[in-house]
C-alpha cells in the first residue's frame, strides 16, 4: 500500500494529506468538463423531447385529426336531426293536435331540462374538448326533446284509437281532385276583397276549377244547410261532422245534397259554380272548430303525399287574391 505523503499547512497548524497528482487533474480538468457534458444533455434532452415529435406523437396527432373530423361530421348530422325534430313538432302542434282538439306541449316542457345558463365543460383540459362537448350537449338536448315528442306521439295514437268515429268525420281530404283542379285563388286569412274594395278576413280558402267540377264532401257528416244563401256565398252546403266541426262549400252551380241528409268522405254533394258574390268558377270551402275558421290546408293530410301538400302550401300562400269570394 503506498504511504499517503502531508504536507505542513501554515494557516491551520496541522499536517494534511497532500493530494495526488491524478486527483489534482480530475478535479480542475476533467470534472468540469464532465458537468458541463451532462449539463448540455440534460439540456438538449429537453428540448428534443419538448419540440421534436416521436413516432407515437405522430400517430397521436394524426388520430385526433380523424377523430375531430368524425365528430364534426356527426355534429352536421345533429343539426340536421334537430331542425327534422322541430318540423315535427311544428306539425304535431299545429296539425294533429288541432285536428283532435288536444292542447299543445308548453314550450317549457318542450325546452325544459336546458337553456338558460351556460353548461360548464365536461372535459375541459383534453384536446378538441370544444367539439367534444359540442356534441354531447347537442346529444343531450335531442335525447330530451325525443323524449318529449315521444311521449306526444303516444298520447296522440291513444286520441287515434279512442275516437275512430272521429277519425271519420274530421274533413280530411280536399273538396276537389288534385287532377280537377286548375289552381288554387285566395289564400286563409286578411285580403283586399275584390268586389267590395274593402280588407276583410277570408275564412276559408278558393278552389279553381271549371265549372261543373265535382265536390266532395271531406268527411262524414250531416248535411244542414243546403240552398241559396241569397247573399255572398250564393249556392251554399254546410255539413256538420260532429265533434265541434263544420264545414262549408260556396257558390255551386248545382247542389246535389238536401239538408238532413248522412254524407260519408268523398261523396260528391255539389258541382262548381259562380252564385253569389263571385266573379269566375270557384269552390269557397271553410273548415270550422267550435265556430271558429281555421285553415283547411291543415286538414288536407289523408289524399296527399308529403310532396303535394307542401307543395300546396307554397301555391296558396303566392295565390291571386283579386279574382274570388
Amino acid at each position: 500500500m503506498r504511504a499517503s505523503k502531508y504536507r505542513f499547512n501554515p494557516e491551520t497548524l496541522t499536517y494534511e494529506v497532500e493530494k495526488s497528482r491524478f486527483t489534482k487533474l480530475f478535479l480542475k480538468s476533467f470534472f468540469p468538463k464532465f458537468l458541463i457534458s451532462v449539463s448540455l444533455g440534460i439540456i438538449f434532452f429537453y428540448i428534443f423531447s419538448s419540440y421534436i415529435k416521436s413516432p407515437d406523437d405522430f400517430l397521436a396527432d394524426e388520430n385526433n385529426n380523424e377523430l375531430r373530423l368524425k365528430y364534426e361530421l356527426l355534429n352536421k348530422e345533429l343539426n340536421y336531426t334537430v331542425k327534422t325534430l322541430a318540423e315535427l313538432q311544428h306539425r304535431d302542434d299545429d296539425v294533429y293536435r288541432m285536428i283532435f282538439q288536444a292542447e299543445t306541449i308548453p314550450a317549457s316542457k318542450r325546452k325544459a331540462g336546458f337553456g338558460g345558463s351556460t353548461r360548464p365543460k365536461i372535459y375541459p383540459n383534453i384536446e378538441n374538448s370544444d367539439i367534444l362537448n359540442s356534441t354531447i350537449q347537442k346529444t343531450d338536448i335531442l335525447s330530451k326533446v325525443m323524449l318529449v315528442q315521444s311521449e306526444s306521439y303516444d298520447e296522440i295514437f291513444d286520441y287515434v284509437k279512442n275516437t275512430e268515429k272521429l277519425a271519420s268525420c274530421i274533413p280530411a281530404i280536399q273538396p276537389i281532385a288534385l287532377d280537377d283542379l286548375t289552381r288554387f285563388g285566395s289564400s286563409f286569412g286578411l285580403r283586399f276583397h275584390p268586389i267590395l274594395k274593402i280588407w276583410r278576413m277570408h275564412d276559408g280558402v278558393d278552389l279553381t276549377a271549371p265549372r261543373g267540377t265535382k265536390i266532395h264532401a271531406s268527411g262524414d257528416g250531416i248535411v244542414f244547410r243546403a240552398n241559396n244563401s241569397h247573399g255572398g256565398y250564393g249556392n251554399v252546403v254546410k255539413i256538420n261532422h260532429g265533434f265541434g266541426y263544420i264545414t262549408v262549400y260556396a257558390h255551386m252551380s248545382k247542389i246535389l245534397v238536401r239538408p238532413g241528409q248522412h254524407v260519408k268522405r268523398g261523396d260528391v254533394i255539389g258541382l262548381v259554380g259562380s252564385t253569389g258574390l263571385s266573379e269566375a268558377p270557384h269552390l269557397h270551402y271553410e273548415v270550422r272548430i267550435n265556430g271558429r275558421p281555421v285553415n283547411p290546408i291543415n286538414f288536407y293530410y289523408e289524399d296527399l303525399t308529403d310532396k303535394e301538400y307542401y307543395d300546396m302550401i307554397e301555391a296558396s300562400s303566392k295565390a291571386e287574391t283579386h279574382i274570388y269570394e
